[in-house]
């Protein structure tokens, strides 16, 4: 089974659409996200772009605000200071990276808790850790609702994350221990690592590096949900799973593109969402 993240973003995105709606009547206003960019790195540039049409798409308002690349510290931290006290702003996002001169831990911990969309702030990372409600970060929280949609019961199951980013590896490693998995966490330096693969029944990969898991990495049947994206020679994009190699011998996997990636920016317009309720009192 090929699971589609683009069918069930947009299935997704359709019931938020209704939301919203209901939402602009209920409260005369609509969910907002505001979105910074600092210099001219361009898959950022792509990476809002596409966040402002999925705001625009749900019929959300945004705000984009763009800087060139000298753009100071000080001056970024004053610009979250106001975004953070203005009342008609639910969400906060600034893209990453951020130029050399510019501390992103520091950027991120300025953001408010409650409008930290991405789910990086260490207070929702410390609330995701104590299995507490928080603002998730949205690619993980996107390969749960897609593990959902296939009714995939993580109770009792093997999973093996390859990968241990602060944005994918761990947050997805804690998420499926909720679901009452047994979790390993893989990484570059993991010794006998296609073995440990092996034995998983869900096998996440996060390690952007292209095609790196062929078939000798995947057991008969699993789940497989690669989260790469990669140039391969031909300079087309692909994941960090050799798809072709892999796609007979699982029970389901996601492409690239077209799996995980939609779900990331579907699941930002759902911390919004979330974010403006909190906001509300609900």
């Amino acid at each position: 089974m090929i699971i589609s993240g683009k069918e069930i973003s947009k299935k997704i995105k359709e019931q938020l659409k209704v939301e919203v709606e209901e939402i602009k009547n209920k409260y005369n206003r609509l969910p907002k996200l505001a979105v910074i960019l600092v210099g001219e790195n361009q898959a950022s540039q792509v990476y809002v772009r596409n966040k402002e049409r999925g705001c625009s798409y749900v019929g959300m308002d945004s705000l984009k605000i763009t800087h060139d690349a000298t753009f100071s510290e000080e001056e970024l931290l004053n610009e979250i200071k106001q975004l953070n006290e203005d009342e008609t702003v639910d969400g906060i996002l600034v893209q990453l990276p951020l130029p050399k001169h510019i501390n992103e831990d520091k950027v991120l911990e300025a953001i408010d808790p409650s409008k930290d969309v991405d789910g990086f702030h260490p207070e929702n990372v410390a609330k995701l850790f104590l299995g507490q409600r928080s603002l998730v970060p949205c690619t993980p929280k996107g390969m749960m609702v897609l593990l959902d949609e296939i009714n995939y019961d993580l109770t009792g199951k093997e999973v093996v994350v390859v990968g241990r980013s602060n944005i994918v590896g761990k947050p997805v490693a804690l998420l499926c221990l909720q679901k009452n998995a047994t979790v390993t966490i893989a990484h570059s330096k993991t010794k006998n690592l296609k073995e440990v693969c092996q034995r998983a029944d869900v096998l996440i990969a996060a390690v952007g590096r292209a095609k790196m898991i062929n078939s000798d990495y995947v057991k008969e049947d699993a789940v497989v949900l690669d989260v790469g994206i990669n140039r391969d020679e031909n300079n087309k994009l692909c994941g960090d799973v050799d798809f072709e190699d892999v796609k007979d011998k699982v029970y389901a996997i996601t492409p690239v593109p077209g799996g995980i990636g939609p779900m990331t920016i579907t699941m930002l317009l759902q911390n919004t969402l979330e974010a403006f309720y909190h906001h509300q009192g609900e």
